[in-house]
């Protein structure tokens, strides 16, 4: 007898292993009876996976947090098991703002700290001259597109509290806000800055990997007592993503052809197929730019939990006055990353996993998840 789930996701390429998990048989080859729900924000995703509407759901890595911690919302505990997506988002700017930047710029357009700085030159410019702020968008406010805008601006010397307007879109509302004016630049992932690309009304200035080498983005999440409950069954249901992300990485066009259906994530196929091979135009003129660092799914060892990348995601919380450090919150925040029912429903030994190493961001001290306090300290720019 098939067990039934529904499952909530956002039409992103980071939920390719969940949709390709589904369309290709994985799920129902263990049993799973799955039905996916396309929604368009991230504060359904999380209502209804709280409520019991969703067994599981594709979901913002520090939103599993907050919820776990009680943070802007009610308090329930999450477990992610399973890492659906390492990277994937960049930071999108109109042209006018591009140009701008790249006027101010000393040194390598690629550097994000070159950029930064242009940003607080371009910032000092506009507030001498009674212009409005710059406006960006990102997708939650407890988002890695968040922490990261936060995390370049501040680099080189950006207040985003004081210095721009940050705002809340639902991903797919991205490019027609970028296009009729409303934000000057935002933070998302695949495929929208790609869209806003193709429709000549963005330029890609930074992969997030230029910011953050690694960082845990979306993650397969479940209710905590939902977990406890159901042992087997999501067991079964980590094993078949698995096998849905070594899929992807190794049948790139069948997962793209997957993923342009238009109730999955409904976009061309090529566009996708370039995010997934780290191969993405970055100028409506056709400038082409590679990483293989782009989006890990399957590889690097990218599905397996860390609870040092959760660690730094509180970290972002309380630097930026979303909580207070307490050593209780950050064992509840390191706990929500689960690797050891990842590891037992794959069958690993946690020992046998390949080191790799946390975050290993572009600028500031280097992250140490037993010294929080220490690490925060060291910043110019922060709430906490």
């Amino acid at each position: 007898m098939m067990t039934p789930l529904h499952i909530g996701f956002i039409p992103l390429v980071d939920a390719a292993a969940l949709i390709v998990a589904v369309d290709k048989g994985f799920t129902a080859a263990e049993g799973l009876d799955v039905t996916l729900v396309r929604e368009v924000s991230w504060s359904n995703i999380r209502d209804k996976l709280n409520i019991g509407l969703f067994e599981a759901a594709h979901l913002l890595a520090p939103v599993a947090i907050a919820s776990s911690l009680g943070l802007g919302h009610v308090k329930v505990p999450i477990a992610a098991p399973f890492n659906l997506g390492i990277n994937g988002n960049a930071i999108t700017v109109s042209p006018a703002l591009h140009a701008a930047i790249m006027s101010q710029i000393e040194g390598d357009r690629f550097d994000p700290m070159a950029t930064a700085l242009a940003l607080a030159r371009l910032v000092a410019d506009r507030r001498k001259s009674g212009k409005e702020p710059l406006t960006f968008a990102m997708t939650f406010p407890f988002s890695t597109h968040n922490y990261q805008l936060r995390y370049w601006m501040a680099a080189g010397g950006v207040d985003p509290d004081e210095d721009v307007r940050l705002v809340v879109l639902p991903p797919p509302y991205m490019v027609d806000s970028l296009t009729n004016g409303h934000v000057d630049g935002f933070c998302v992932g695949a495929p929208w800055n790609s869209i806003a690309v193709d429709r000549g009304v963005g330029h890609i200035l930074h992969f997030v990997s230029d910011i953050l080498v690694r960082a845990a983005e979306k993650v397969l999440a479940v209710r905590q007592n939902w977990a406890e409950k159901n042992p087997e069954i999501l067991a079964s249901l980590v094993r078949a993503i698995s096998r849905a992300a070594g899929y992807v990485e190794q049948n790139r066009s069948e997962t793209a052809r997957l993923l342009a259906q238009p109730e999955r994530v409904g976009v061309d196929a090529a566009v996708i197929q370039r995010t997934l091979d780290g191969r993405l135009k970055i100028s409506p003129e056709g400038t082409i730019r590679e990483s293989d660092r782009y989006l890990l799914v399957g590889r690097e060892d990218a599905s397996r939990p860390d609870p040092a990348q959760a660690a730094w995601l509180y970290a972002q919380m309380a630097r930026w006055g979303q909580t207070s450090i307490s050593p209780d919150a950050l064992k509840t925040a390191m706990a929500v990353f689960r690797p050891d029912l990842y590891d037992a429903a794959l069958g690993r030994s946690g020992a046998a996993s390949a080191a790799v190493p946390a975050v290993g961001a572009f600028a500031g001290a280097a992250f140490d998840p037993h010294d929080i306090a220490g690490y925060l300290a060291s910043f110019a720019v922060k709430r906490c």
